[in-house]
C-alpha cells in the first residue's frame, strides 16, 4: 500500500469517527465520549500488539508517557470544542499545530506567506468582535492544536525507537487517564450502556486506533513534510464529515477560511522538504 494512501485514509478515518462521537455528546458529554474512545482504544491495541514495559529504558519511558499524555489532551480538548463549535471550523484551526511544525521545520522566508495565509483563514473562522464562534470552544481548539504539534514530533521519535504500534499502545494507556476523572463525572453509569459502549469501540477503532496506526507507519515511510501535505486536506474532510453526519452546513466565509488554511498548509510543508529534520 503506498504510504500516501495510509495519511489519506486516517484522516478519513479520524473524522468519521469525530462526526459520530459527536452524536454521543447528548448523552454521555464530550469527556463521557472521550474515555470511551481513548479507553477503548487502548484496550484494542494492546490487545494487538501486546507491549512489554519491562525492559525498557528510561528514555523510552518517559517518550511513552508524553506522547501518551499529548494524545489524551488533544483528544480530551478537542472533544469539548466540537461540543461549542461546527467540526469543520474545529479542525481547520486545530490544523494550525501541525502548520507551526511545517514552518519551524522549514525557516524561508517564504513561510511568511504561509504564515499569513494561515493567519487569516483562522482569522476568519474565529471572527473577531463577533458572535459566530463560541471563545471557549476557541480556546480548547487552540490548546488542541498545540497538542497536535507535539503529537507529530513525538510519534515519529516513537516509531524509530518501537516496533509495529507497541508504542502507541503504551501511549494510549496513558492518555486514558487524562479524560477518566472529568468523564466519569460527567457520563457516570452511562458509560457501561452496551449501545453506548458499542459505538464508543466504534469511535475508538475510527478516531484511534485505525489513524493513529495509520499515522505512525506513514512517518516511518515518508518525510514530514509529505505527511503535512497530505494531512492538509483533513479541514476539507472534517468539514464534509460535519455537513453529511452532523448536518453542519458552512456559509462562504468558513469555506474561503478552510482554502486559506489548506492553501497555507500546502505551501507550507512543501517548502520544509530540504530543511534539517527534528528529532526533539
Amino acid at each position: 500500500m503506498p504510504a500516501p494512501l495510509f495519511v489519506l485514509a486516517a484522516a478519513s478515518s479520524v473524522q468519521l469517527g469525530a462526526a459520530i462521537a459527536a452524536t454521543l455528546f447528548d448523552d454521555l458529554g464530550p469527556a463521557g465520549t472521550s474515555v470511551l474512545r481513548v479507553g477503548l482504544g487502548a484496550l484494542i491495541l494492546l490487545a494487538i500488539w501486546r507491549p512489554r514495559v519491562r525492559g525498557l529504558a528510561r528514555e523510552d519511558l518517559r517518550l511513552v508517557f508524553w506522547l501518551g499524555l499529548t494524545l489524551g489532551v488533544m483528544n480530551y480538548s478537542f472533544y469539548e470544542a466540537i461540543d461549542r463549535i461546527p467540526l469543520g471550523v474545529a479542525v481547520t484551526i486545530e490544523f494550525a499545530g501541525p502548520l507551526g511544525v511545517a514552518v519551524v521545520l522549514s525557516r524561508r522566508r517564504l513561510d511568511l506567506l504561509w504564515v499569513a495565509l494561515a493567519v487569516g483563514g483562522i482569522l476568519l473562522l474565529a471572527d473577531p468582535g463577533g458572535d459566530s464562534v463560541d471563545p471557549t470552544g476557541l480556546a480548547l481548539v487552540l490548546i488542541a492544536a498545540a497538542a497536535w504539534a507535539a503529537y507529530i514530533l513525538l510519534a515519529a521519535r516513537a516509531g524509530s525507537r518501537f516496533t509495529g504500534g507497541r508504542g502507541l499502545a503504551l501511549a494510549m494507556i496513558v492518555a486514558s487517564l487524562v479524560p477518566l476523572v472529568p468523564g466519569i463525572a460527567e457520563a457516570g453509569g452511562e458509560l457501561l450502556v452496551p449501545e453506548f459502549l458499542a459505538l464508543g469501540a466504534a469511535v475508538a477503532l475510527l478516531s484511534s486506533v485505525i489513524p493513529y496506526s495509520l499515522e505512525m507507519e506513514a512517518l516511518r515511510r515518508i518525510p514530514r513534510h509529505v505527511f503535512g501535505v497530505l494531512m492538509s486536506m483533513e479541514p476539507a474532510l472534517a468539514a464534509l464529515a460535519g455537513f453529511v453526519i452532523l448536518d453542519q452546513a458552512l456559509g462562504a466565509r468558513e469555506l474561503l477560511a478552510i482554502g486559506l488554511v489548506i492553501a497555507a498548509s500546502i505551501g507550507a510543508t512543501r517548502s520544509s522538504r530540504s530543511a534539517p529534520v527534528i528529532d526533539g
